[in-house]
């Protein structure tokens, strides 16, 4: 009798949890969401993380606060986001560096992308432009190959620092136009350009948004665009595709992430809640005016998305023995 009695006692105690988390996940969210972004303030992360924080909390009638926490190339604010409660109120930006390249590039990550973390929803990717000085005597992708087989190792390109997308897409150029060119990382993104502007270095393969104004003000070169097709920002720019190398595709990518082990039902709630975000046209704009394509789809596409990409850059990191700063 005593042992029914115990039976009993857990099963209703089972059945009280079960019932309070899943009158938790109807309610949410009840209260502020944290939304980390592991870049600085300014930056192009931090923008576009606040401005769909803003459009989602209308959407959810809750504050979504959004708290820079950058370092280690994006990695420092990424564990945060892995490490916290699993409960919905601590989401941020998960980008392509973190979730893609830097477990192989540092090797010894306190996270990692695939276990740890939980895809919500891809917000946005955008492909990077080569660009040279206007008085480069480099006006084609093919210029650039002969110049660099003709010279190995002379010609230079600049980057944001080791292991992001402008290094990396050289990288990747590289490999497939079989040449040998000198990476010069700097400490940004636009402290490189502004050396390419210079005349310090050959070329440079930066972000539209970036790279945009100073090719509307006959500062830059644009070369070549590495999406699939032309952008309708430049379009007397061909992609590398066009020129010969389809496998130089590379876009810079964000989306929202969570703790593993966050519930599906809240998962599916920001899912919807970004989904409807990333419909407003104020936001739509700010995006495809920069070059970029607009996300959205399934946590399972996002999820899709980031182990594809984690394979690419891991070739790509290893074939190019590159090692962190």
């Amino acid at each position: 009798m005593r042992l029914i009695q115990v039976i009993s006692f857990c099963l209703l105690s089972i059945g009280t949890v079960f019932s309070s988390a899943a009158i938790a996940q109807s309610n949410y969210p009840n209260k502020p969401i944290n939304f980390i972004v592991p870049y600085g303030a300014g930056g192009g992360a931090d923008s576009r993380s606040r401005q769909v924080a803003q459009k989602m909390s209308v959407i959810l009638k809750q504050p979504i606060i959004v708290d820079n926490k950058p370092g280690a190339g994006g990695n420092i604010g990424t564990e945060y986001i892995s490490r916290a409660a699993p409960d919905g109120y601590t989401i941020g930006m998960g980008n392509f560096a973190p979730m893609a390249v830097n477990k192989t590039l540092f090797g010894n990550l306190r996270y990692d992308p695939e276990t740890d973390l939980t895809p919500i929803v891809l917000v946005e990717k955008g492909p990077l432009v080569l660009v040279v000085n206007p008085a480069s005597p480099y006006k084609t992708v093919q210029d650039i190959v002969s110049a660099a087989k003709a010279k190995p190792g002379v010609l230079t390109f600049s980057s944001g620092g080791i292991g992001g997308s402008h290094q990396l897409s050289a990288e990747l150029f590289e490999q497939n136009a079989g040449i040998d060119m000198i990476h010069v990382p700097y400490k940004s993104g636009s402290a490189g350009l502004t050396d390419l502007m210079a005349g310090n270095v050959t070329m440079m393969f930066d972000q539209m948004y970036s790279a945009m104004p100073s090719i509307k003000a006959d500062k830059l070169r644009p070369i070549a665009i590495t999406s699939k097709k032309r952008s309708p920002l430049l379009p007397n720019v061909p992609s590398f595709a066009e020129v010969g190398y389809p496998k130089v595709e590379v876009l810079n990518w964000q989306g929202l992430i969570a703790p593993k082990g966050t519930p599906k039902a809240i998962i599916d709630k920001l899912n919807a809640a970004a989904n409807e975000a990333l419909k407003d046209p104020q936001l739509r704009e700010l995006m495809l005016s920069q070059g970029n394509e607009i996300g959205g789809g399934s946590p399972a596409d996002f999820a899709a998305l980031i182990k594809s990409e984690s394979q690419k850059w891991s070739a790509v990191v290893k074939t190019a023995n590159i090692k962190p700063e």
